[in-house]
């Protein structure tokens, strides 16, 4: 069957190639593949997938309409002559004609009925969203309601200021856990509580076919939606925009609790305030979260598309919940934009209302895709968030033995013990001075099953325990209400030692804990110190949700000498195999996915996707290939060989010639130069070497010098006086040329920023970026894929993954010159290894197509002087 469409709306003529991009991505979403789409940043990535996946999605609704509009026409037809028919025959057979006609015809008229509902359901939906769209009284209306809403706030707040809390032991009820049923016992109550739940039924909405858009960033994501909003699809498509939030609060009380995990317990709390009927004194619920005006704002969300911003502005003007009203409108919306993690992450999915169930995902950005999987599902703990979760639990059970149930106990006692467990890993023994104890060094790497039998909590049911338990019972928030309100009355943040008998046991382990934590954390500030007391049992939750993930994908490395323990996925496919077999189709795109072949290996084929069912898409620039001057140097100007090995880096020969090649680079590129190293601890050693040996002040004569920030809140400074100075040196021709910035690969300025024109008319790589081969994770990883997957081309799985880490870095880094159809750059890879055929495929085709190698500096300086002039003769 032909799937395709002649044409794309798009807001101007789309070059060749996102034309291309367009027909590719219709036919896969039509098809419902796993599409894999690369396409270089500056291509109009944003836009294609925009108006290539609303175009499938706006036809795909209207075949689905024909299709039920001629089925119900078929159903009714075919009710109507069997009545006919039915008055007319009479039968001889021993059940009387009626009951066999009957259930003949209940299926049919079910299928009709249900045909019909649909519809109106359909119409329903499309006449609401015309209504806001366009209905300005309803507007008005509303906002005169949401005047006087106002108005009550006010004194609402004024009354709260007013009012004193009374206190006393009954106020503590919302912090004792309620009693906890597990699953088997809990059935035979669920039956009679149905009936309640009724009245909610008005905001649950099934879910229409829809996209599901998802980025690595939240600026990102903003881009995006501005894109929408630039898009043709922009007045008829309803888009909501997801977040946490610590995005999306707009109640300030909240907002200034700061970190997320502060923000996220009050607003459960107002909830459960909320909901709750309770005695006592009146709790603070919020008063942004009020029903009536959070359908008005998912109305107001899904008539008109919003970027965060907006959201947020437009939910301080109508008195109502962002977080909660974008959750409301993710049934009804037909493109919904969201992080990675609330996608990729099964809990947070569900948190959220996400149901992938035959949708379409788009995930952008993905070229790292499998480290961002391993990275959400992995989990680390410190010995003295162990410690602090102990203290506070035991204080906790002490302080209402006599108001928890025999089975609350009995899980508090469980957890204890497992936390203990985790303490003994780390080399603490329970009940002994610290002060005698040696603390053992070293890392170590285990299974998960050996770690549990080393930690001797082999006989506990992770799953029902922990999982089901810290679900049901939500110990941790309930804890860290208990720490907040009793902070300063006696209930230790940390640890305290008492003279009861429970705490003697742990005593010993609590102080050696803390004379671990001593010798690292002299120099701690205090800020550290306030996420610490945060909520360490979320922190030790997240360490045992991990534990349950099957004991071949993951590995727990011990680190001693630090006191932590680390749970590493090294399968992530296990979590994205979910996405895979729930979505009708799946895209992922990004600017360079190269290596592709080893991201089929890792993600899909393991994640159980057959070769039939992946299409890939890679398009070239939209650049005239003579913009670009890809340059691989195997040697410098005074000849000496370019290697920049572990062992050879350091040499001062090596050093020399590198600074001789970035003098010559100077003299003829205009504008910036951007110079990458392979680490920070490399640029470090090289760069005071140059200063030494009077280099650096040689390259200053021409360009002024800037390096990469330590800071991340630091990096925005560097680049505006990086290309404040760059813009400056164009107008007045002084002596300076422009200016040269030192950076690091994988480092703040290799991803998301743009050195378009001006700013990188040269990027230089020098050495390859290999990962540090020594870190216990990536040999674990390395030994899982030699394990675990098939060898080809004579390289190990292990080999290849050292090889395409180190080359995604370096496409990301030298990607990031080129950002439009006009700008032009050259790019100047030292290092003779990158000569090889593997590595040069490894390149994007269309840098790859245009690379040419030297084996000696004086060509390749000739080509770069050539390439330059030109290009100032064309601008003459």
């Amino acid at each position: 069957m032909e799937t395709g469409r002649a044409q794309f709306p798009f807001p101007y003529q789309p070059y060749n190639i996102q034309e291309q991009f367009m027909q590719a991505l219709y036919s896969a979403l039509d098809q419902g593949k796993v599409g894999i789409f690369e396409s270089p940043t500056g291509t109009g990535k944003s836009l294609s997938l925009i108006c290539g996946a609303l175009s499938w999605l706006t036809d795909y609704e209207e075949k689905r309409r024909q299709e039920a509009a001629s089925l119900l026409q078929e159903g009714e037809a075919s009710l109507s002559t069997a009545a006919a028919q039915s008055t007319s025959t009479s039968s001889s057979s021993a059940e009387p004609d009626w009951i066999t006609d009957f259930v003949q015809k209940k299926a049919e008229r079910d299928l009709v009925s249900k045909l019909k509902e649909e519809e109106l359901k359909r119409k329903k939906r499309e006449e609401r969203l015309e209504l806001i769209r366009n209905n300005v009284q309803l507007k008005y209306a509303m906002k005169r309601k949401s005047c006087e809403d106002d108005e009550a706030f006010k004194l609402l707040q004024l009354s709260k200021e007013e009012k004193t809390e009374t206190q006393g032991d009954e106020e503590d009820t919302d912090l004792v856990v309620a009693e906890y049923e597990s699953d088997d016992e809990s059935k035979t109550r669920s039956r009679f509580c149905a009936a309640e739940d009724d009245t909610d039924d008005e905001l649950v909405e099934e879910h229409v076919a829809k996209i599901y858009y998802c980025s690595r960033t939240h600026s990102q994501l903003a881009q995006f939606v501005h894109e929408v909003q630039k898009s043709p699809f922009s007045k008829d498509i309803s888009l909501v925009t997801l977040g946490s939030r610590q995005n999306l609060c707009v109640n300030e009380e909240v907002r200034n609790l700061g970190s997320i995990q502060r923000i996220n317990d009050r607003c459960m709390e107002m909830q459960k305030n909320k909901h709750g009927e309770r005695r006592g004194p009146a709790k603070s619920v919020c008063p942004y979260n009020k029903a009536s005006a959070l359908q008005q704002m998912r109305d107001d969300v899904l008539g008109t598309v919003h970027d965060i911003e907006q959201l947020l502005k437009l939910g301080r003007e109508t008195h109502s919940c962002p977080y909660y009203s974008t959750r409301l409108a993710v049934p009804a919306a037909q493109l919904v934009v969201l992080p990675y993690q609330m996608l990729l992450h099964e809990a947070t999915r569900r948190a959220a209302g996400v149901q992938l169930k035959g949708q379409v995902v788009i995930i952008d950005e993905a070229h790292n895709l499998s480290d961002t999987l391993s990275c959400i599902h992995s989990a680390e703990l410190t010995g003295a968030q162990l410690c602090r979760a102990h203290s506070q639990l035991t204080q906790y059970a002490d302080r209402y033995k006599s108001r928890l149930k025999a089975k609350n106990l009995m899980y508090i006692k469980q957890i204890l013990f497992v936390i203990e467990g985790l303490v003994r890993v780390l080399g603490g023994k329970v009940g002994q001075n610290p002060q005698s104890q040696t603390t053992q060094t070293g890392t170590e790497m285990l299974t998960i099953n050996n770690f549990l039998f080393k930690a001797q909590i082999d006989n506990i049911n992770l799953f029902k325990v922990l999982q089901r338990y810290f679900e049901k019972s939500m110990i941790s928030r309930k804890l860290v209400g208990f720490v907040e309100k009793y902070a300063g009355t006696g209930v230790n943040l940390h640890t305290q030692s008492s003279s009861n008998k429970e705490n003697r046991r742990t005593e010993g382990l609590n102080r050696y804990l803390q004379t671990l934590q001593s010798n690292q954390t002299s120099q701690g500030s205090a800020e550290e110190e306030k996420v610490l007391s945060a909520s360490p049992m979320m922190q030790v939750e997240g360490f045992f949700m991990a534990l349950t993930n099957s004991n071949t994908d993951g590995r727990v490395v011990v680190h001693r000498q630090e006191s932590s323990v680390k749970f590493l996925l090294l399968n992530p496919a296990v979590h994205f195999a979910q996405v895979l077999k729930e979505c009708r189709a799946v895209i992922i795109a990004g600017g360079t996915m190269q290596p592709v072949s080893d991201f089929k290996q890792e993600l899909l084929f393991s994640a159980g996707v057959g070769e039939e069912r992946i299409t890939e898409f890679s398009c070239g620039h939209v650049i005239p290939p003579e913009n670009i001057l890809p340059l691989v140097l195997c040697s410098g100007p005074s000849g000496q060989e370019l290697d920049f090995t572990f062992q050879n880096r350091d040499s001062p020969r090596m050093m020399d010639e590198t600074g001789r090649i970035l003098s010559n680079i100077c003299n003829v590129v205009p504008g910036g130069v951007v110079c990458f190293f392979p680490s920070y601890e490399y640029s470090r050693r090289i760069i005071s070497h140059w200063e030494a040996s009077g280099a650096l002040a040689r390259l200053a004569n021409k360009k002024k010098i800037f390096q990469e920030p330590k800071k991340a809140n630091q990096v925005e400074q560097v680049l505006s006086e990086f290309s404040r100075c760059i813009q400056r040196c164009a107008v007045d021709s002084g002596g300076l040329t422009g200016a040269l910035l030192f950076s690091v690969v994988g480092g703040k300025m290799s991803e998301g920023i743009n050195f378009s024109d001006d700013l990188g008319r040269c990027v230089v790589m020098v050495g390859m970026p290999y990962p540090n081969i020594k870190s216990p994770e990536l040999q674990e990883k390395m030994a899982y894929l030699d394990k675990h997957l098939p060898h080809s081309g004579g390289r190990s799985p292990g080999q290849a993954l050292i090889e395409n880490l180190c080359m995604k870095a370096v496409n990301q880094s030298i990607g990031r010159a080129i950002r439009h159809r006009g700008d032009y750059s050259s790019m100047v890879l030292c290092d003779r290894r990158y000569s090889r055929p593997a590595t040069l495929s490894k390149l994007p085709t269309w840098i790859k197509d245009r690379t040419s190698t030297h084996t000696t500096f004086g060509p390749a300086f000739a080509a770069l002087r050539k390439f330059f002039l030109e290009k100032k003769q064309k601008q003459m």
